[in-house]
């Protein structure tokens, strides 16, 4: 059929290696985000403050498993802007609008992810002080 593309599988590891692989690259890109990036740094930091708090605000293990997610996905949020920025970066200096909108979008959903951990937080607590 013209123009249906054919999915090619990609060359690599396979199987329990490719397992390990993909293990040790999100090491190296925890590591290399810990490294370079003091959002990243800051946002960890809060997340290590605020877990032993999600034990003791949850009522429930489904209260205590919501305030931990909120605070990985502001993780894994700044880790994908992180990667964004990184990719425009390394594509050039010069300014360009899509590339600044980009930028702007990925730091958009980072700011939406902190506002969500707010949200959260701070509904949980209020059904907690509505129960004493």
């Amino acid at each position: 059929m013209p123009g249906r593309l054919i999915a090619m599988p990609k060359p690599g590891h396979t199987g329990f290696t490719r397992v390990v692989k993909a293990t040790e690259y999100s090491i190296r890109g925890l590591k290399s985000a810990w490294r370079y990036e003091s959002a990243f740094r800051q946002e960890c930091t809060i997340a290590v403050i605020l877990l032993p708090f999600a034990f003791l605000l949850g009522q429930t293990l489904v209260q205590t498993a919501l305030l931990i997610g909120v605070c990985l996905v502001v993780l894994i949020t700044e880790l994908l802007n992180s990667a964004v920025e990184a990719t425009i970066d390394r594509m050039g200096e010069e300014l360009h609008d899509l590339a600044g909108r980009a930028k702007d979008m990925s730091s958009a959903a980072v700011a939406l992810s902190l506002l969500l951990v707010w949200v959260t937080w701070g509904l949980v607590a209020l059904e907690r002080l509505r129960a004493l």
